[in-house]
């Protein structure tokens, strides 16, 4: 081996050992770059989550997050966030409207029911049988409210207690027309059945669907004048059992419809409170109808013109166990 050849050599490994350690060293500070700067982006996209939630807890609902740009999993969460607290807001606002509509259908009543006490304590007017009626009028007003509202509670309630059976649609339709026959007959509006006898049985809660059948046909004889029809009649299409309520009534203008069951909404033409209505009983029936797996639907051509809610039952059950817990949509 000449003295070139060595001194080559070792300028080679002296030249290998620099590069390393240079690489060695430039990929160190790249990773430290690299770390700070993901870690410092972390932090802030988790500190500014952080204080969204804190600004959710303080109630300020309408907080949202921006994206982070970090991948799937932080576009995740930074959607389930932003929806979390849509639906909060959503919540409150319902919650507020709801409170502010409680109070407002109590109040009525109760303050003519102060007024006639201070009337009768001042000796003003006398408990005759005209005040008497009007009393208790109010006071009947208040326990259905009340009774109306904890029924849409447990309609709505995440785990409805539904209990179903086989039942014939025309034995539903039929019980329910019995017992709003009088009230019809004396108000002066003639209600009318169609009840084919070809129909299959419904895998129902006979007692919530009562209860739906009763609101529409109260929601129809509020709003029809006397002299009017109402009709109710039961077909099969395909899969589903169908119930039709129709009346010839009040009606409602198309810009009221997609609100029609919404707790408390009244159109002006259609739901006001001179009918005495609460305002809720429609959204009871919806709530009990999705329970079931089926679906409300209302129709008018406008004011005057009349108004039909059709009920879709599905007539094979999903599970056919005797108790089951169905969930309101």
């Amino acid at each position: 081996m000449s003295d070139e050849q060595f001194h080559a050599e070792q300028a080679y490994r002296s030249a290998t050992v620099i590069s390393l350690a240079v690489a060695t060293a430039t990929a160190a500070f790249c990773a430290l770059a690299v770390t700070w700067y993901l870690s410092r982006r972390l932090q802030r996209s988790l500190a500014t989550v952080s204080a969204a939630a804190s600004d959710v807890c303080a109630g300020h609902y309408d907080t949202r997050v921006s994206h982070p740009h970090l991948g799937a999993d932080f576009e995740t969460l930074a959607t389930a966030f932003n929806q979390m607290a849509a639906r909060l807001e959503s919540v409150e606002s319902t919650r507020r409207q709801l409170l502010a509509d409680l109070a407002h259908e109590i109040r009525t009543p109760v303050s003519v029911l102060n007024a006639f006490m201070e009337a009768l304590e001042d000796g003003v007017t006398s408990l005759d049988n005209d005040t008497i009626t009007m009393l208790r009028g109010q006071t009947h007003r208040l326990t259905r409210f009340s009774r109306d509202v904890t029924a849409l509670s447990d309609a709505e309630a995440a785990s409805t207690s539904i209990e179903p059976t086989w039942v014939e649609p025309d034995t539903l339709v039929s019980t329910a027309v019995s017992a709003a026959a009088e009230c019809y007959r004396a108000n002066g509006i003639t209600l009318t059945t169609d009840l084919p006898a070809d129909l299959p049985p419904v895998w129902v809660d006979p007692e919530r669907l009562g209860q739906v059948l009763s609101n529409l046909l109260d929601n129809a004889q509020r709003h029809t004048p006397p002299g009017g029809n109402v009709g109710i009649s039961v077909r099969r299409q395909h899969d589903e059992v169908t119930i039709t309520v129709a009346d010839d009534g009040d009606g409602i203008a198309a810009e009221h419809l997609p609100h029609l069951f919404e707790r408390f909404y009244r159109a002006d033409s259609a739901r006001d409170r001179d009918h005495g209505g609460s305002g809720i009983g429609l959204a009871i029936a919806k709530a009990f109808i999705d329970a079931h797996g089926g679906h409300l639907n209302v129709l008018s051509e406008g004011p005057e013109s009349g108004t039909t809610f059709v009920v879709a039952l599905p007539i094979e059950p999903e599970t056919r166990t005797t108790n089951r817990h169905l969930r309101c949509q």
